[in-house]
């Protein structure tokens, strides 16, 4: 590479840079662009540079809700009541499913204190309290702390100079990550002069690279790249998110309300799927169930750090107030006044003022299996796995490995403007009714009643997956002879004994046949294997009404798989982890 060693030549430029004061512009003067020169290590280039190489602390904020610090691994949490030992950035994955699958608003998640963390300078801090924590939480808001560039990456190693007064050579050090980069150039003094061993490559958020051949030029890739792409600070869980955000999510879509607590007292029964529909000019209208509009408004300021939004409506106290919005989860905005204070609000996108042909396109284009049906909120578990295929002319059958049921289905909207499918299956009465649908995915629909605790979730399954690789291999697996279970635990508990004498059968046509000895009972049951609509790929156990077998019938997210083990792993309701591994015979 090109060594940087003439600087003679902007002696005249150096003695302007020691006089440098808090007068400079976003990033110091400097000479044609096929020059190199020295840097202050306060310029604001090397500004740019230590805030491209901090930490990263925004992919644990699910867990400590601050972007400029990361906590140290190893620790532990408690999730809902669940501790859950954080070893790695892929188990912070584990919260987000527990909150996403554990039917509870009231997510509840406590580190184990005490904690190390790790500022953006890279350095290591002992956090012994909550309290301590939120002190360091609240000094770290965006647009403050918080400065760290995530659109752009060096590429090392990298070769760094530093030069005397008189532009002499006094070292050099290899860098080979942010870490040393960053504390290298905190070491440094105000007046130290630095540049690198040019040219030097970056990385950009979309993986494209760029290469520069002098400061100036890095200076301007970085400058120009800083806003470019979502650093994803707020990670859907914390409060870290832009007054401009929550109004464009409001305006985006309809919002059904979930749940509404004022006073301690929880009165989402009175508003439960309310429609509420968030105009550009400030107007927002609310449609009770049977389809009449209450007319308000709705606006935004920032206070406290925090943003608020405020509703105003003559007919709705309940609603009437300025809300602390405390988190946009994926499809859910929950507000916050106080103690006993809350309103959660999920959206509608094409669940509201859509037409019913397309409802119906959609069901039509592919089968669709049962991945839960809850009645006056008991789950139905005979259902599981259970396929609904949507014909023309209304009709509608119902498929489990063994057995066919034909009825009728209609998609009609309500007075709300909401999509509601009718169906009507004469020997089956857990799936006859008007189901209202609350959520609308590319490949799942969830459908309730306006009671809330009747509830229908379908996920999508096209030409049985057979397009899908793993899915089929799974398959072939699971067909390629018998199995035993080698471990079931549920909880601490193991209960792999229960199991001992019984050996499964998968077959074709989804069915799957288990014994118990040669004079033992059978169990028949349906298996299927998915990939769903968060791309996780999945086994579902259906054994019908047979006690023995209730506690293996699930939709078991596979965790692991070869030719002779499979590992499967379900969070029940109570946050009890289930383990269920087979073994071939």
């Amino acid at each position: 590479m090109k060594k940087f060693m003439s600087y003679l030549m902007f002696s005249s430029l150096l003695l302007v840079a020691l006089s440098f004061t808090s007068c400079q512009e976003e990033f110091e003067e400097l000479p044609g662009e096929d020059s190199q020169e020295a840097i202050l290590a306060s310029s604001s280039t090397a500004q740019l540079i230590k805030r491209t190489s901090s930490k990263d602390g925004s992919y644990d904020n699910i867990v400590d809700g601050a972007s400029c610090f990361a906590i140290n691994f190893p620790y532990v949490v408690n999730v809902n009541g669940l501790d859950i030992n954080i070893n790695a950035v892929e188990d912070l994955k584990l919260i987000k499913q527990i909150f996403n699958e554990v039917e509870v608003d009231d997510d509840i998640l406590e580190i184990i204190f005490p904690i190390q963390i790790t500022l953006s300078d890279y350095t290591e801090i002992t956090i012994n309290s909550k309290e301590q924590l939120r002190e360091r939480v609240e000094e770290c808001i965006e647009g403050g702390d918080d400065d760290d560039i995530e659109c752009i990456d060096f590429v090392y190693p990298i070769v760094v100079y530093s030069f005397d007064i008189n532009l002499q050579q006094t070292g050099n050090v290899t860098v080979e990550n942010d870490m040393q980069l960053r504390r290298y150039f905190a070491e440094r003094g105000d007046d130290d002069l630095l540049s690198f061993d040019f040219p030097i490559t970056l990385e950009l958020y979309d993986d494209t690279k760029v290469s520069v051949s002098n400061n100036a030029e890095l200076a301007n890739a970085i400058e120009t790249a800083k806003s470019k792409c979502d650093e994803d600070d707020d990670d859907d869980y914390d409060d870290d998110f832009t007054q401009e955000r929550l109004e464009e999510y409001l305006v985006a879509c309809p919002w059904l309300v979930n749940e509404v607590i004022r006073a301690n007292v929880d009165n989402t029964g009175q508003y439960f799927d309310y429609v509420m529909n968030f105009t550009e000019d400030g107007n927002v209208v609310m449609k009770d169930r049977v389809g009449n509009s209450l007319m308000g408004t709705w606006s935004t300021r920032i206070g406290e750090n925090r943003v608020l939004l405020k509703l105003e409506f003559e007919a709705l106290a309940d609603f009437d107030l300025e809300w602390f919005v405390y988190d946009l989860e994926d499809g859910k905005i929950k507000l916050y006044a106080g103690e006993g204070e809350k309103i959660i609000m999920k959206k509608a996108c094409g669940v509201v003022d859509n037409t019913p042909d397309t409802l119906r396109e959609i069901l039509k284009e592919c089968s669709w299996v049962i991945k839960k049906v809850k009645l006056n909120n008991e789950d139905v578990d005979r259902l599981l796995g259970y396929e609904f295929s949507f014909h023309a002319e209304g009709v509608v059958t119902l498929s489990s490995e063994s057995s066919i049921s034909e009825g009728t289905w209609a998609i009609t909207t309500n007075a709300q403007g909401r999509l509601v499918m009718a169906i009507t299956m004469g020997d089956e009465p857990g799936v006859s009714f008007e189901w209202l649908l609350s959520d609308l995915r590319d490949k799942r629909l969830k459908f309730n009643i306006e009671d809330s605790n009747y509830e229908l979730i379908l996920e999508r399954v096209c030409d049985n997956n057979s397009d899908d690789g793993d899915v089929a291999e799974i398959r072939n697996i699971l067909m390629g002879g018998e199995w035993m279970i080698a471990k079931y635990t549920e909880g601490d508990n193991d209960e792999t004994q229960d199991y001992a004498a019984f050996t499964f059968a998968f077959q074709a046509e989804l069915a799957v046949n288990v014994t118990t000895g040669e004079t033992g009972p059978t169990y028949p049951g349906l298996w299927r294997i998915i990939r769903d609509s968060e791309g996780e790929l999945k086994c579902y156990l259906n054994f019908g009404l047979a006690t023995a077998m209730q506690d293996l019938m699930d939709d078991w997210k596979i965790v692991s798989v070869t030719n002779s083990r499979i590992e499967l792993k379900d969070i029940s309701g109570d946050n009890t982890t289930e383990i269920l591994v087979f073994e071939k015979k």
